[in-house]
């Protein structure tokens, strides 16, 4: 995922910065605890797509 991409993108839900797991190919939003898929390199900013975030990974 690139740079600029990141610097634009916000979770839709809270508005607020997101983080890019490359590992995962996720892009994860601790402010609404929702991680959010990338597949094929297009991230799916829906909330319906996203899923809820595990407190162990909150805390990671």
């Amino acid at each position: 995922m690139d740079k600029k991409f990141l610097d634009i993108l916000v979770c839709p839900v809270s508005k607020g910065k997101l983080e890019y797991h490359q590992d995962k190919q996720e892009l994860w939003c601790r402010q609404s605890k929702l991680a959010y898929p990338i597949k094929d390199g297009i991230p799916y900013m829906l909330e319906s797509e996203a899923r809820t975030l595990s407190e162990e990974e909150l805390h990671a």
